[in-house]
């Protein structure tokens, strides 16, 4: 005779990230999704079973801020390499950034051939961002139709000169259209000023810092809320480094404005005091700026001011980040990072009296709802997602290129200590990652809105 609550998998921690705090519980899945989250497990349960102990089972990552570069640049990355990175770091959902690849995502066309490249190799969830630049307000409607999950703009160059910035009347063109559908615009939040900057110590990383002033980010985010408010755009401010901008983005927020704000890692990890001369793995834009700063950074996270926080994962072959020369204004500005999104953060939450629960929030559950997927992804709950990691959140790992699995193994993590090893990752219940193995690969699915 059948027995009666038959589930494909029960999990099992003493400390499980739920809606109301961490506790002990059973998580039951059955047909990759969460069928309950239960403190005693129901009599005659069938199933498969698996008992975590002490370690943390928490919802899967999800980051929307990374640079996949498929097609066109996988010498830089590309869906196998990245989507790999991705679960062996606990990510179970991405969302790509338009510009890397060639062509860049800014057409109907050439979203489809990013679907069809992204066909391949997806050994995790992936969804997609559209590109806004001069003149393809056209093409916004039928990338929507298609699937993107909201749009990405730079206020100064890209780095790609196929992916041009856009001025505030291009701005007035697009985000009308983006309001229709309720989804999100995306800025880089830097307004170059018409004053030119004298290269006169390349390698000098103190020289790169006030090549990009806060005033740059400052003034581009005052842009950004007086067009939010116009057009009632779902706006968000990605990867800001002014604390400066704080104040002004709390009075937005305080005014219901539909404003959102992420920071990265790498900006709470790092400070511009620990940043030598010529190591330009540590080029970024906007720059990694004063640990003074960076608290405040840390603070505006902690009150609620700023979001969430993703990687901007942006590789690139070595070549290109200038190693040899040291040359900070000549390297192409991206730090490669997606596969450490959570230790790099919780050991420097640790030091801060973070909480898990405030890991999860950051890295998981403020990231699904920019996405829109906040009803099935981003929380251990009732009818979500069985996208998960276990993690132990007390052992730590020094990073070295062999652990690393993106295409390429410079980073500026290299040879840091770090708490939080992920120890497997589930994918729509599935294992797909276990302590250093893939056993699960081309399990991911592609993402629309």
């Amino acid at each position: 005779m059948r027995r009666n609550n038959m589930y494909d998998l029960v999990i099992k921690s003493k400390n499980v990230v739920y809606e109301d705090g961490v506790k002990e519980a059973f998580v039951l899945i059955k047909n990759g999704v969460i069928e309950d989250v239960v403190t005693k497990l129901p009599n005659h349960t069938n199933s498969d079973f698996v008992d975590v102990g002490n370690k943390i089972l928490m919802a899967g990552l999800i980051d929307p801020h990374v640079h996949i570069n498929e097609p066109g640049r996988t010498d830089w990355e590309g869906f196998e390499t990245a989507t790999k990175a991705a679960i062996a770091g606990g990510l179970t959902t991405l969302v790509d950034m338009p510009l890397n690849s060639s062509p860049v995502t800014t057409t109907v066309k050439a979203f489809e051939e990013k679907l069809t490249a992204a066909n391949k190799n997806l050994h995790t969830n992936v969804g997609f961002w559209g590109g806004i630049v001069p003149g393809n307000d056209g093409e916004i409607e039928g990338l929507i139709e298609k699937g993107v999950l909201g749009f990405k703009a730079f206020l100064t160059h890209s780095g790609i000169d196929d992916f041009p910035n856009v001025t505030e009347d291009d701005l007035t063109k697009a985000m009308p259209i983006i309001a229709k559908y309720k989804l999100p615009l995306l800025v880089h939040c830097e307004l170059t000023s018409a004053e030119q900057f004298e290269n006169v110590h390349p390698r000098s990383y103190k020289n790169y810092l006030s090549s990009r002033p806060k005033k740059w980010e400052d003034d581009a985010i005052v842009l950004m809320i007086r067009l939010c408010e116009e057009f009632g755009c779902r706006t968000h401010i990605v990867h800001l480094s002014s604390s400066n901008s704080v104040e002004q983005i709390k009075k937005a927020k305080e005014r219901g404005l539909p404003l959102t704000v992420e920071t990265g890692q790498h900006y709470l990890y790092f400070s511009a005091e620990q940043i030598h001369d010529g190591e330009t793995q540590f080029k970024c834009a906007p720059p990694i700026r004063e640990k003074e700063n960076n608290d405040l950074l840390w603070q505006a996270l902690k009150d609620g001011v700023i979001d969430f926080v993703a990687t901007d994962h942006s590789p690139a072959p070595p070549e290109m980040k200038q190693l040899i020369t040291g040359d900070f204004m000549k390297a192409w500005g991206g730090i490669a990072s997606l596969q450490f999104a959570l230790p790099v953060l919780w050991s420097v939450a640790k030091e801060r009296s973070a909480l898990i629960s405030d890991i999860a929030k950051w890295l998981c559950e403020k990231p699904s709802v920019l996405i829109g997927k906040q009803a099935t992804k981003g929380k251990i709950a009732k009818g979500f997602d069985a996208d998960l990691v276990v993690w132990d959140a007390e052992q730590k790992f020094v990073v070295m290129e062999e652990i690393i699995q993106h295409k390429h193994k410079m980073t500026p993590y290299l040879n840091e200590e770090l708490y939080g090893v992920v120890e497997q990752t589930y994918l729509a219940g599935k294992k797909v990652f276990d302590k250093g193995k893939f056993i699960g690969l081309n399990q991911g699915t592609i993402i629309t809105r």
